[in-house]
């Protein structure tokens, strides 16, 4: 609707105008914060919020850069949905752009909403894009004689500076005159579009002239003046490609100078004139950020524009059935419209359809060898709002890894690599020099940290917890980030791996580059530093491509399939956690593991001997086929299978089965494999895993390695340390607190069983935990009808063993070799179980019916565990699917508990005003370094933090308890 231009007074001398690029505002919003949705109804509203601060602060702040008076006119610009004149000149103008985020679509229209409940001005016009109008306003402006400040970072509107206009980045506090533009362009502002028609643009697809960067197009226009001069006198240049390529793409280059240059006569619908900076409704405002549920920024808008409680409670009232409009196509992202319009599921199918075709070419990438191109690189990922994100190093270990060069991807097929420290003389044990043509360590690290710690630019990667260590060694913090892996992990855990190879084959339908193709393998194999650079940039740049379409791919299915919460509440914020704690590392005591390996060194002998003597002869007793031979040929002893190759099975379920029976040979046996795992896996390799800088062990958490939820640990693997024996108890005594520091170890108690109570709705158990009752006890008491004081502590061990076996779907089979009872007697408990707690019976028949029909269980935050072969004709492994997928939505469930536990607790420390450091997760438990004069202080907040980690999205039935204690080593704080 175009507006009368004579109800407003012209503009004049004196005026300023400030002319938001609401576009720019919209992606820099997005990619600052975290995904938020609303509460009420899981809308997707996080660049809502994040523009909404950003507009109240420019409004209630102003500018600290720019000179002179608040603003007398005011208006956000925003690009309209639909193709402009440029898709008429050339038709693959901004072709391919991707299409919005499928979790931002929805908040455009919002966002236009969130401008006018500002009271500000907000401008679009078809076939315009926002550029276009920004350069029309400031033209109308200047010609009435105000002052015009664009807010935003666009390169593009570069072009419009000039005395009387400046730009100004809000995000970076930074105010861009002539200077700045000569510092980005090598060229005045009025000439900037002649550099912008010779070099292109990838991220908008303005082809340029090939072989054309930005430095050699502003020292050709420096020289020639402007663009038609230089192509008129083309045969002049001396260097024969360039002159080539100009006169092969003169009409290119004159395609993309028209392309690039903003349109200043736009016949605008809405006149200069009617922009006027109006007062803010505080109430309006108010209602339209309650209806959003921003409760932090409502309160400091209701404080600041003076509103009072009555008013605030009338307006939630009357925005109450507050529902978003339609969302315009927002052509920021894609002005092909490509994907718009259809429903999350559909754009997931298609992006997944469309990946498949696209081919992965590796020898098309580039090789980044100086910082004038690292530079242009970087300004593309910064125009675009995001970059895919690899790194390569000389050793898997990411506390001791080496940085050998990175890798970016800024579009399917567009990738490079930045080689910083490969060596000449492949294989060569010296190592030789550094290879020539390479970009100094220190200079790529210095350009490279500002992108990867924007929040403006969305970082992508696959395992990112691995880069973002190996960074953080050279002061770079990564965030905002996008991890594939994860995503994966989120969506489809139980269906297959997510490592990167897997993905690709199953996704892109591309198998990447073998490591070992490039590096070799065995005793060939060298470190990543050795490989050759071009081999490297097919490689890595690979990596990159690859992680960045899988992105495009799965990220879609987020939103799609209802998986966005789990991600970016329990899935994403970990990393950070994770990689902090493994980076703070845990000291080991060297010399009592010393003493521990000669222990168990006696007692093996000891073992040794007394097995032989059992056996009547010496043996191997590492070896199972003589193993076998003694137990079953020599001792004749029933129950021995033999396996596919001719020999007697011993493993450990045999062996327990034949100890059960009363035999003592196989029950020595036992003892001493423990013993000699202790020593191998503990006491002898765990002085090897202490890190020579900082000479504590550093573990390596696995976020994505369980259908579960459940954290892996490896390099050491800390979690499978045996605690009911006294010699695996003595292994965690070697992990001690540092000097003037305490260890506090705080354990959930019982948490799966809680959580069983509460899905199962077990009265028993729930009225049980609710009292702080003894449940072992309580449930043997309920089951034999024996009282709980003076219980026979025999008696209260098996209803312990079956409430936790009944967790894991523990057959008759299986509870009798655990009691080393008859296999009658273990299925009279399970049957009486049942019959005492119903509940329990029915939560594993529901849970049964519901995974055979949809492959599927699922945690009581979300997450799913896929079974996809759970309804298999082979009884054994349809029983086994069956049980694992009963104990998914339990374990899962207090794996997402603790998950969110450790998200928030650095946090509430640091609040606190507390220096203790979260050092390790062992399934239930958490262990913290602390000094020693801060542990009363620690120990409350720990266990708050802990006991209250489900609220406020779900309020458990029964109690979680937390048990923590303070102690110097951590066997001792158990």
């Amino acid at each position: 609707m175009t507006t009368d231009s004579h109800a407003f007074p012209a503009l004049k001398a004196g005026d300023r105008i400030f002319l938001v690029d609401g576009s720019s505002y919209i992606f820099r919003a997005y990619h600052a914060l975290p995904p938020l949705t609303r509460k009420s109804d899981g809308l997707p509203v996080g660049a809502v919020a994040g523009f909404c601060n950003m507009l109240w602060k420019l409004l209630q702040e102003g500018l600290t850069e720019a000179e002179g008076d608040e603003p007398t006119h005011f208006a956000v610009i925003f690009d309209a949905s639909g193709h402009t004149f440029r898709n008429e000149i050339y038709d693959q103008y901004k072709a391919h752009r991707p299409d919005p985020p499928e979790d931002l679509r929805p908040q455009f229209g919002l966002i236009r909403e969130a401008t006018r409940a500002f009271n500000v001005a907000c401008i679009e016009q078809v076939g315009y894009e926002a550029d276009d109008l920004i350069a029309t306003y400031a033209r109308l402006a200047r010609e009435a004689g105000a002052e015009v400040v664009i807010i935003g970072s666009d390169k593009d509107l570069m072009q419009l500076i000039e005395p009387g206009v400046i730009m100004v980045d809000t995000m970076k506090n930074r105010r861009i005159g002539p200077d700045e533009v000569v510092e980005k362009f090598g060229v005045s502002p009025d000439k900037v579009v002649e550099v912008q028609a010779l070099a292109g643009d990838s991220v908008d697809n303005v082809p340029g002239v090939p072989g054309i960067g930005v430095k050699t197009a502003a020292q050709l226009i420096g020289e020639f003046g402007d663009l038609e001069n230089l192509l008129a006198n083309a045969e002049t240049i001396k260097q024969k490609k360039r002159r080539e390529n100009l006169i092969e793409y003169a009409d290119q280059a004159r395609i993309s100078r028209r392309l690039v240059e903003l349109d200043k006569n736009v016949p605008v619908d809405t006149p200069v004139e009617a922009l006027t900076a109006n007062h803010l409704d505080g109430a309006q405002l108010v209602a339209f950020l309650k209806a959003m549920e921003f409760t932090t920024l409502t309160r400091r808008v209701a404080e600041a524009a003076d509103v009072e409680a009555g008013e605030v409670e009338s307006a939630s009232v009357s925005v109450k059935g507050w529902e978003a409009p339609e969302a315009p196509e927002e052509s920021a992202a894609a002005t092909t419209g490509d994907g718009l319009g259809m429903t999350p599921a559909a754009l997931a199918e298609a992006r997944a359809a469309a990946a498949l075709d696209a081919k992965v070419e590796p020898d098309g990438y580039e090789t980044v060898r100086d910082l004038a191109t690292l530079d242009s690189w970087i300004a593309e990922a910064f125009e675009l709002g995001h970059v895919a994100v690899d790194t390569e190093t000389t050793s898997l270990d990411a506390m001791q890894a080496e940085l050998v060069g990175v890798s970016l991807a800024l579009a399917p097929g567009r990738a490079c690599y930045i080689p910083l420290s490969h060596k000449d003389g492949v294989g060569d044990l010296l190592g030789g020099g550094l290879s020539a043509d390479q970009i100094p360590l220190d200079d790529a690290v210095a350009r490279l940290k500002p992108l990867l710690e924007d929040a403006s630019v969305l970082k992508v990667a696959q395992n990112l917890k691995y880069d973002w260590l190996v960074l953080k060694r050279y002061g770079i913090d990564v965030a905002p980030f996008d991890d594939t892996m994860l995503i994966s992990y989120a969506l489809d855990a139980g269906k297959g791996g997510h490592g990167m190879d897997e993905l690709s084959e199953r996704w892109l339908g591309h198998k990447p580059i073998p490591f070992k193709e490039v590096a070799g393998s065995g005793k060939s194999a060298i470190t990543f530093d050795h490989v050759p650079i071009d081999k490297a940039t097919a490689y890595a740049a690979e990596d990159a491509d690859v992680t960045l379409r899988l992105w495009q791919v799965l990220k879609p299915r987020l939103v799609a399939e209802g998986m966005t919460a789990l991600y970016e509440t329990l899935e994403r914020p970990l990393v950070p956690v994770l990689a902090r704690m493994e980076r703070r590392g845990i000291v080991v005591d060297r010399q009592m593991l010393s003493r521990l390996s000669g222990d168990f060194a006696q007692a093996m002998a000891a073992l040794e001997a007394e097995i032989h003597e059992l056996a009547g002869e010496n043996f191997n007793i590492a070896s199972p086929k003589q193993l076998g031979e003694i137990l079953f040929d020599k001792m004749g002893l029933e129950g021995g299978k033999k396996t596919k190759t001719g020999a007697w099975g011993t493993g450990a379920g045999v062996l327990e089965d034949l100890a059960a029976q009363g035999h003592d040979l196989p029950a020595r046996v036992l003892d001493w494999r423990q013993l000699s795992k202790l020593k191998s896996t503990y006491s002898d390799a765990l002085p090897g895993f202490i890190n020579p800088e900082t000479g504590r062990v550093h573990t390596s958490y696995s976020l994505a390695a369980t259908t579960t939820g459940r954290l892996a640990s490896s390099e050491p693997n800390l979690q499978n340390i045996p605690v009911r024996t006294e010699s695996g108890r003595k292994i965690r005594r070697a992990f001690v607190a540092d000097k003037g520091m305490k260890l506090i170890s705080a354990d959930y108690s019982q948490i799966e069983l809680r959580v069983l109570a509460h899905i199962g709705d077990v009265p028993q158990l729930k009225q049980a935990f609710a009292d702080g009752l003894d449940i072992h006890a309580m449930t043997a008491s309920e089951m034999f009808g024996v009282p709980v004081e003076g219980m026979d502590p025999m008696v209260r061990r098996r209803a312990k063993a079956i409430n936790f076996g009944i967790i894991y779907g523990i057959s008759a089979f299986g509870l009798a070799a655990q009691l080393g009872i008859g296999r009658g007697e273990a299925k009279e408990y399970i049957d009486k179980y049942f019959e005492r707690f119903p509940g329990i019976r029915a939560y594993m028949e529901s849970t049964k019916t519901f995974a055979h029909a949809h492959g599927y269980v699922e945690t009581l935050f979300g997450r799913r565990a896929y079974y996809p072969e759970i309804n298999t004709k082979n009884p054994n492994m349809r029983s086994f699917f069956e049980r694992a997928a009963i104990n998914a939505p339990i374990q899962g469930s207090a794996a997402d508990i603790i998950r969110r536990a450790m998200i928030r607790m650095e946090d509430a420390l640091a609040d606190a005003g507390l220096k203790a450091q979260m050092l390790l997760q062992v399934h239930d438990e958490l262990i913290f370094e602390v000094p020693e004069d801060e542990v009363d202080k620690t120990l409350p907040v720990v266990t708050g933090v802990m006991e209250q980690a489900t609220l406020p999205l779900l309020e458990l039935s029964v109690p979680l308890q937390v048990d923590a204690k303070a102690a110097d080593n951590w066997e001792a704080a158990h």
